[in-house]
């Protein structure tokens, strides 16, 4: 297993997380096996957002002794006051519903708190009118959760509160398809109905939130990474051709800011499938010709697929344009830690021999040997 940073939290989480919400209804003994494989397989980042009592309390007891292993993120206005999943903004609420998430876990504190489902401007005025913010930041002050968190599926929305300079880590639904929808689509209305939408290039407002969540150190999860199975078949994908586990989460763990992707899972075999990623070639991970007859909107334009390498002077070429997109955001005040990332490769753009064998490669035209030159000139 590999892991990333969590911001400055001091926190490391695996690459591929344990999406929890399909143990709920499960018996113990799936939750039990789900757990100790995730475990075993160096998962240690597991997101629970279930109101139910049952869930929780297995997925407490499967953990045992084994909870400072991992990292809970626990949401705050998740809740089943109509027997059935539910959002709710109600402080007091709130508190009964965290507060039992960490009695029925059988633990004093939760690694992240998650500020649940903020997707529009009224869900995030009361979050801030009816006190969830100060009760967040004062959990945080007493060390009941260790950092903050938010999960949207709206990128203007999600903008708005890591602007707030609270939020450590943002859970976010992010596939190709759902990036190559307009943001003013809601794309969990349109989730049953891909192949009606009209898909270009990814959008730019999507785009613009992963570069803020790298250029701020937000850490950035992600979730729906398979778009709730329908892009991994061929019948119901928007791109008519189904794509693999592995190229879902290597879509997702390629975003600027990326540090984990979320996989719900209720069996060991479906937690095995999806570390297959770990070992996948290069080949296996590609999924450039999945997307290809979409994608004359994204010429010139590095999605971070990686189809041009390998650099014959080993430079991470995804990873340096990363980096350059973000500085020339704003050339005027590129943030030190880009800078730092960037000098702390092994090899960058200052080791390009301009050979040319990237750009034959590149499926989008990426004038990637310039990049090259304008990333050493920025950031070197």
């Amino acid at each position: 297993m590999k892991y990333r940073k969590i911001g400055n939290t001091g926190i490391s989480a695996s690459i591929i997380g344990l999406g929890t919400e399909y143990l709920d209804g499960e018996p113990y003994s799936v939750v039990e096996e789900t757990i100790n494989s995730a475990l075993e397989n160096g998962i240690n980042i597991f997101d629970v957002f279930m109101p139910g009592h049952e869930v929780r309390k297995n997925i407490g007891k499967a953990l045992g002794k084994r909870r400072k292993e991992v990292i809970i993120q626990g949401h705050i206005g998740s809740v089943d006051l109509n027997q059935q999943y539910d959002t709710s903004r109600d402080l007091n609420i709130c508190k009964r519903y965290f507060e039992n998430l960490m009695k029925d876990l059988g633990t004093d504190y939760i690694d992240i708190g998650m500020l649940f489902f903020i997707d529009s401007d009224e869900e995030l005025k009361e979050i801030h009118e009816n006190g969830i913010i100060d009760y967040v930041l004062n959990l945080k002050e007493k060390g009941i959760i260790k950092a903050i968190g938010a999960s949207s599926h709206n990128p203007k929305i999600a903008r708005k509160v890591l602007e707030t300079g609270i939020v450590d880590l943002l859970m976010f639904s992010i596939n190709p398809a759902f990036d190559m929808t307009p943001s003013n689509v809601d794309v969990l209305e349109t989730v049953e109905e891909f192949e009606k939408q009209e898909y270009i290039s990814i959008d730019p407002i999507r785009n613009d939130l992963y570069k803020y969540c790298q250029m701020q150190d937000i850490a950035l999860v992600a979730m729906k990474s398979f778009g709730g199975g329908r892009l991994l078949s061929g019948e119901h994908s928007p791109f008519k051709k189904k794509m693999s586990p592995t190229q879902c989460i290597h879509y997702g763990l390629t975003r600027p800011g990326a540090v984990s992707a979320m996989v719900g899972c209720k069996s060991s075999s479906e937690v095995l499938e999806s570390i297959k990623y770990l070992k996948a070639t290069s080949e296996e991970k590609e999924y450039i010709n999945i997307i290809s007859n979409y994608s004359e909107g994204f010429k010139g334009k590095c999605v971070y697929c990686s189809h041009c390498e390998p650099c014959s002077s080993g430079i991470d070429i995804a990873m340096v344009n990363k980096y350059l997109d973000i500085a020339i955001l704003d050339t005027d005040n590129i943030p030190p830690s880009i800078i730092q990332h960037y000098r702390s490769l092994e090899n960058n753009g200052a080791d390009c021999t301009e050979c040319g064998s990237c750009e034959k490669k590149c499926p989008f035209s990426v004038p990637i040997i310039e990049n090259m030159k304008k990333a050493e000139q920025l950031l070197g």
